[in-house]
């Protein structure tokens, strides 16, 4: 069997082109014109004609997953493709393989990049942005910016060159359990940030910064709630309510 092989210019652009995944929507197959715009490089390389044509309908299936993790995917379906024009047996046909990765590739990424990625690095730009940097945006930028990219890149590559073995790599990953880590992290520096401003409000009002101590008792009785399935939106609504109102109560002047 030949190799599948990908010129350095060609894999350049179909990793730009990766980045427009998005453009076009519909209702009936979701992104499934952004993957033939994206894989239609590869495919005239390889097809011609008749050929080329079925190629493009295969590829304008259904599709919907996460758009950073959908190099990857689509990096191994496109192996996939070509090993399978080449004459070599595959461990399933390229639009079977497709169907099948894209759901849970879409709740790995969704769980990975918007349940923990984004909200830690919004948190660690707001540790500065409260502190009064002008550069607090351009901190959530890199840090959001650079694993996404990072994952685009190096998944397509390692896509194309496992195919189906795509499939163990994410298995190795480990992306929701690495997704469970970032939330903790982020509600750490999110318990950080409160303290910070909490302890400076306390110091413009003339109180000493052990007032906020008195928090403790209902971030614990928050948390002791918790564990009986309450909704998160009352216990926002009430946490929202007892800062209110021990803001009300140190910030009130002093009789003389």
């Amino acid at each position: 069997m030949v190799e599948p092989r990908l010129p350095l210019q060609l894999q350049m652009q179909l990793l730009l082109r990766s980045l427009l995944l998005q453009a076009s929507w519909n209702f009936e197959r979701m992104q499934g014109l952004g993957v033939l715009y994206l894989l239609a490089p590869a495919l005239r390389f390889y097809y011609r004609d008749a050929e080329l044509s079925r190629a493009y309908g295969r590829h304008t299936e259904y599709f919907n997953t996460h758009p950073f993790l959908a190099p990857a995917l689509l990096g191994a379906t496109l192996r996939l493709e070509l090993e399978q024009h080449s004459g070599a047996t595959t461990a399933l046909p390229p639009d079977e393989f497709k169907r099948m990765l894209m759901a849970p590739c879409a709740a790995m990424g969704d769980a990975f990049f918007w349940g923990g990625v984004r909200p830690l690095a919004a948190a660690v730009a707001l540790l500065f942005a409260v502190q009064g940097r002008w550069w607090a945006p351009l901190v959530l930028l890199v840090l959001f910016n650079l694993p996404h990219l990072w994952f685009r890149i190096t998944g397509f590559r390692r896509g194309f060159n496992l195919g189906a073995g795509l499939v163990e790599l994410l298995q190795r990953a480990r992306l929701p359990d690495r997704a469970i880590r970032l939330k903790q992290a982020t509600v750490l520096l999110l318990g950080v940030l409160c303290a910070q401003m909490a302890t400076a409000t306390l110091r413009e009002t003339g109180q000493h910064s052990a007032w906020g101590l008195t928090v403790l008792p209902a971030a614990m009785a928050i948390g002791w709630i918790c564990r009986f399935s309450v909704s998160p939106l009352l216990l926002s609504l009430g946490a929202a309510v007892l800062i209110l109102l021990f803001h009300f109560l140190f910030s009130m002047p002093v009789m003389p």
